[in-house]
């Protein structure tokens, strides 16, 4: 394989867009073509790796940038890696595809629209963001910059999961 062949998948959207759901039936999908896939999700690395980040622009851009880091050494020897993260920056996104390499970086917007993110709200996030509970939460008190070209756009109000994950396979496939 060469190494256009290990490339980042790169979901970025609101809370509760469906990034990590889109991401975990991904991988297994890839998995189960007998691809090797690592995850890394925005929630597990905030508990982990980047526990000391909260969210002001400048820990953002630090979370982005480490993720971007590990993403990079993971494809490097060999794996397909699928990154869920709100990153909500334009700035810090392509900050993420230098680090990975523009070639392997692929940016897929899960477009799902605020208003049903926020009736999803499966985390109760956006409810306290709304009560001044949370300061700083993206689509609400912080901004979210849509990005202007994704590789791939995915609504999940409007497609299922199984639609999202059949597109993004159906794209990876004229990439690997």
């Amino acid at each position: 394989m060469t190494a256009a062949q290990h490339p980042t998948v790169w979901l970025t959207g609101l809370s509760g867009a469906g990034k990590t759901s889109i991401a975990l039936a991904l991988a297994q999908a890839l998995k189960a073509q007998g691809r090797a896939v690592a995850l890394l999700d925005g929630d597990q690395l905030r508990h982990g790796l980047n526990r000391d980040l909260g969210f002001t622009p400048q820990d953002r851009h630090e979370n982005i940038r480490r993720t971007a880091e590990v993403a990079r050494l993971m494809n490097e020897v060999g794996l397909i890696v699928i990154a869920a993260f709100i990153s909500p920056y334009r700035a810090d996104r392509a900050m993420a595809a230098d680090i990975i390499g523009a070639a392997h970086f692929i940016e897929v917007h899960v477009s799902t629209p605020l208003a049903e993110c926020e009736a999803r709200d499966p985390k109760g996030l956006y409810a306290q963001a709304r009560a001044g509970q949370i300061a700083q939460f993206t689509g609400v008190s912080a901004p979210y910059e849509t990005p202007l070209s994704p590789a791939l756009s995915l609504d999940t109000e409007v497609l299922a999961l199984q639609e999202s994950v059949e597109r993004l396979c159906r794209y990876l496939q004229q990439r690997l």
